[in-house]
């Protein structure tokens, strides 16, 4: 490829799930948009993630508000895009595993619906009318009707091929070399291995090297790779028949701080909690590890084997089924686990990462606050929890 200057109003780097839904959304409001990805579309963390979009694992307050206004975007765009997202809403259950998770889980189905949400209590049995191959131990449930889940893969790709269509301009297998600032200190272009292209605004959507480009010009931007393995299983008989998620791990994040699981020393070193999402082929993907690494996406064998054990618990009967391969992630975490959808002390450079587990289901929420932010139209929510100087102590202007 010939090395050119190009020009744009918006130019987003990172080609994953959020950066395609920005880019989307931009391209929707008839701005000129560049995208860089240094690899192929939804090549990095959204290629190696599951496809639930939840409320059911959020906090009552602004957490589950931002998570329900994407999910009311999700069947809208699957809409617009013209690749099937294999968007599918069948809702999702918290199971409980003690008498005193249950106490702990009617406080918060109690919360969860006064925000809104379609939650209700299910007893020991009708959550095993629900699902039948539950342990026989277990002895509730909390049912979110609105949960859903997709593929992630076809998700970015629909939102980039979209965005094309409206005039966007996808730069992949590119490599930003640098950022250019203007004599008052405001962004006015980016290099690349391939070329520049000059601009007035940059969307850093780079996920887990967000920090990497913040540093191009002396921003720090506090995210930190968190990696998550995934087990998926061979093609088999219906285990569960939604996305099922153990309640003592929202217990053990949010709630109780004294609160101790169940589990094996492994099990808590890892991060392990138990996740299991049917999909369409007809096999399932179990999860959930969490550990603060490098960019290493080497599966370990302890915590797969720690999180099949746990899987096992739950569902006796996984014991019976083969699992055919393995994969790994990096979750991008900030230090209160709320995303990063901000302007920026340098004007014209703007924040969009750091979502961590939640990066699919707050996608959409994601592009629209930011296409509002950038064309200075009033936003869906509060945006001041989603704030970059929220961690650096200081207040920006509005720069569009």
């Amino acid at each position: 490829m010939s090395r050119k200057t190009t020009a744009a109003d918006v130019v987003v780097i990172g080609g994953g799930v959020i950066g395609t839904a920005v880019a989307y959304f931009l391209a929707k409001c008839r701005m000129d948009v560049t995208l860089i990805e240094r690899g192929g579309i939804a090549c990095g963390t959204s290629g190696r993630c599951e496809g639930n979009v939840l409320v059911q694992d959020k906090l009552p307050g602004f957490d589950c508000q931002l998570a329900k206004l994407s999910q009311e975007l999700f069947p809208v765009v699957a809409r617009e895009i013209d690749i099937d997202i294999g968007w599918t809403r069948k809702g999702s259950l918290l199971v409980i595993e003690s008498e005193e998770e249950l106490e702990a889980a009617a406080v918060f189905c109690g919360q969860m619906a006064a925000e809104g949400l379609p939650v209700r209590m299910l007893d020991a049995y009708a959550v095993h009318e629900d699902e039948p191959n539950l342990a026989s131990d277990i002895v509730g449930g909390l049912e979110f009707a609105c949960d859903g889940t997709l593929n992630p893969m076809a998700l970015s790709q629909g939102l980039s091929l979209k965005a094309e269509q409206l005039g966007a301009v996808m730069r992949t297998y590119t490599t930003v070399t640098g950022i250019r600032l203007d004599s008052s200190g405001g962004i006015c272009g980016v290099d690349t291995d391939c070329g520049s292209i000059l601009t007035p605004r940059i969307v850093n959507a780079a996920g887990i090297w967000a920090p990497h480009i913040g540093k191009m010009i002396d921003l720090d931007i506090p995210v930190k790779p968190r990696k998550g393995q995934v087990l998926v299983s061979e093609r088999t008989f219906q285990v569960a028949r939604r996305t099922v998620i153990e309640f003592g791990y929202l217990m053990a994040k949010f709630g109780k701080g004294d609160y101790q699981r169940r589990i094996t020393p492994e099990m808590e070193k890892y991060g392990i909690a138990f996740v299991f999402e049917p999909t369409d082929a007809g096999n399932f993907l179990i999860g959930s590890s969490r550990q603060f690494t490098d960019t290493d996406t080497t599966v370990d064998v302890h915590v797969l084997k720690a999180m099949a054990q746990r899987a096992i618990r739950f569902f006796p009967v996984i014991q019976q089924i083969q699992i055919i391969r393995s994969y790994a992630g990096f979750r991008p975490y900030t230090p209160d686990h709320f995303p990063i959808v901000s302007e920026t002390r340098v004007p014209g450079f703007y924040v969009a990462a750091g979502h961590e587990g939640d990066g699919i289901g707050l996608s959409l929420i994601t592009g629209k606050l930011m296409a509002q932010i950038i064309t200075r139209e009033p936003t869906d929510i509060a945006i001041e929890p989603l704030r970059l100087d929220r961690f650096e102590g200081r207040a920006f202007l509005n720069q569009g």
